[in-house]
Order: C-alpha cells, then sequence, then structure tokens
C-alpha cells in the first residue's frame, strides 16, 4: 500500500488550515515561480500528478484547458476538489505510480510537490513519456534535495529557539527519510539532484528551466517566518519537454 497521510484525519485537517489550502495558488510561496515556467494551456489535454485540493486543475481549465485528469491517492483531498470541479475536470482516486494511460493521451503533464513522496524517479518519468505526446510539456515542483536530505526537516536552534542553521547530511545517501510535517511523521524519499535531471534526459527529455523559487516579495512582508526561507532552498521547480 502506498502512503496516503492526507487521509489520517489529524493529518488532513492540519493541512487544510495552511494558506496553500484555504487561499489555494495565491498562497503557496513557489506559485509566482511555477506559473511563470507552465505552457500555454489552450485547448490542451492536461494530466495533474498528485492533484490535492484541484487547484492546479482548475487554473490549467480557466486558461483553455480543452480536458484535465487529476490524480491523487487521498479520497478526502480529491472529495474537496470535487466540490469546486469543473465538468472538463476528471479526478482519479489512485497512487500516482499506478498510472496506466494510453500513449498520447496528453500534451501537458504537471505535478506540485508530490515526487518525494515516490520511491523511484525513474519509474514515473518512464510513465509519464509514454502518456505524454511528443514534444509534449512536464513541469513540476519537488522538495528541493538539499530540503529532503537530513530528513527531519527542521532547523537547529539554540537555547533560545533561535534558528542557528538548516542541517544537512547523507545527501549522497537515497532513500527513505522521516519527516516532520505539520507535527507528524511522514515518510518521503529523498533523491539527488542528479537523479532528477538523469532520471529526464535518460528518460527522454529535453530539460528546458530550472529554478528554486524564492518566496514572493508581498510573502516576504505579511508571512511570519518566511524570512528564513530564504536561508537555504526548500523546493525546485523544473520544466522539460518530451523529445
Amino acid at each position: 500500500m502506498k502512503q496516503n497521510k492526507y487521509d489520517n484525519k489529524i493529518f488532513f485537517e492540519k493541512y487544510s488550515k495552511m494558506d496553500r489550502s484555504t487561499k489555494g495558488l495565491a498562497g503557496a510561496g513557489e506559485w509566482e515561480t511555477l506559473q511563470k515556467l507552465l505552457p500555454g494551456f489552450q485547448d490542451k489535454r492536461v494530466l495533474d500528478l498528485g492533484c490535492g485540493f484541484g487547484w492546479h486543475c482548475q487554473y490549467a481549465i480557466e486558461h483553455g484547458a480543452k480536458a484535465v485528469t487529476g490524480v491523487d491517492i487521498s479520497e478526502k483531498m480529491l472529495t474537496v476538489a470535487k466540490d469546486k470541479t469543473d465538468d472538463k475536470i476528471r479526478y482519479i482516486q489512485m497512487p500516482i505510480e499506478d498510472i496506466t494511460f494510453d500513449e498520447n493521451s496528453f500534451d501537458v503533464v504537471i505535478s506540485s510537490l508530490t515526487f518525494h513522496y515516490i520511491e523511484s524517479f525513474e519509474q514515473i518519468v518512464e510513465k509519464i513519456s509514454c502518456c505524454l505526446v511528443p514534444n509534449g510539456d512536464f513541469v513540476f515542483s519537488i522538495e528541493h534535495p538539499v530540503f529532503t536530505a537530513y530528513g527531519s526537516q527542521d532547523w537547529y536552534y539554540d537555547e533560545n529557539g533561535n534558528i542557528l542553521h538548516f542541517p544537512i547530511d547523507n545527501y549522497f545517501s537515497e532513500g527513505e527519510r522521516t519527516a516532520n510535517f505539520l507535527g507528524e511523521k511522514v515518510i518521503k524519499y529523498h533523491k539527488t539532484l542528479t537523479t532528477y535531471l538523469n532520471g529526464l534526459l535518460q528518460g527522454g527529455f529535453e530539460v528546458t528551466g530550472i529554478v528554486e523559487p524564492q518566496p514572493s516579495e508581498h510573502l516576504l512582508h505579511t508571512v511570519k517566518g518566511m524570512r528564513d526561507e530564504l536561508r537555504r532552498p526548500m523546493m525546485l521547480i523544473i520544466s522539460a519537454k518530451k523529445k
């Protein structure tokens, strides 16, 4: 059974209170950067892997997509997504590792902060390559390998609770990590930058963009603790095209 932390009642309630859950894309610190890397959606068939509450699915429809398919393992997340859905969006509950779409089913594949929950990036790239048309776009965000390396994903503090630094260790040792997210233990999979980039290149993709997003200026002024996010990269966004 693949991990389905988001259907845990306590965890889901905590996640539902985050800005990115209540405010949608406007509450996601990386959104302004991700938006710039997205292709045009006009008349495109779009697949969103790990679609969660469906914010990116809805954005694609609002920007002209012909049809959107959102895939997520969480029943609770998809229930919320369907409440605000468009009839052009189809939601499927399943682990993204299990997708089996026909060849050339989609013109664009997107994924937001999902691939660090799966063990093999190479296998998901193979599945995406199969269902994506030649010259199709693949854009995804992940937790940065610097952020996932140590595991705990929390700062080191002094005796007064002040942040000292962020721990990075065992970077080249890929695999399972137990992270502390919203006060809960969550299993994630650390992968190096080499694994992500070579996974794309060897999987038949051309990398077209790489960005380590920083919080937008207005979030730096309005969200407590956001300036600390400038001390180390938390996320990585990559855009690619299928050859």
